[in-house]
């Protein structure tokens, strides 16, 4: 076993379920369904876009790209969406999703990080793709922390201690 892979596996799966995901749901259980659909202009995206963005990415480059699972992505709909779907089922559906992305983690060969896989028209190795999610997860979960405090006042207090 490679110690480094699965220390970076580890804490890849840490980030997307343990730290990310709960600060989503935070947010979350403070905004109203029209809240979560509010956008600032066109050219912005409301907290439900940024929800479906990160489910169908994660599906996407972990799910499918590295677990194999089958699956067709539209992409653009996920920033098109504007008839309103209630915050329970968005955030339901990507928790389900990061809960299987964690999985694929899980079985993922430490040893084989640097394999290619083929993953919305590039070719990355597996630690690339792990790298974007969690990279990508990172940014739009601070997006939606964002919002949440210019929509409802409030301090999150995710970092007193």
């Amino acid at each position: 076993m490679n110690e480094l892979g699965q220390a970076f596996l580890e804490r890849a799966q840490f980030h997307l379920a343990e730290d990310f995901l709960p600060k989503i749901e935070a947010c979350v259980n403070l905004l109203t369904d029209e809240q979560i659909w509010w956008r600032a202009n066109e050219e912005s995206n409301s907290v439900g876009n940024l929800l479906l963005h990160l489910s169908g990415n994660v599906r996407q480059w972990i799910v499918c790209g590295l677990g194999g699972a089958n699956g067709v992505r539209d992409r653009d709909s996920e920033f098109a969406q504007r008839e309103m779907i209630p915050r329970s089922e968005l955030f339901t559906r990507l928790k389900q999703t990061v809960e299987e992305a964690v999985e694929v983690l899980k079985r993922l060969d430490s040893n084989a990080l640097l394999e290619k896989r083929a993953i919305q028209g590039f070719e990355v190795s597996i630690l690339e793709a792990i790298l974007h999610v969690v990279e990508h997860f990172s940014m739009h979960t601070g997006q939606i922390i964002l919002l949440t405090k210019q929509l409802t006042a409030r301090d999150m207090q995710f970092y007193d201690l």
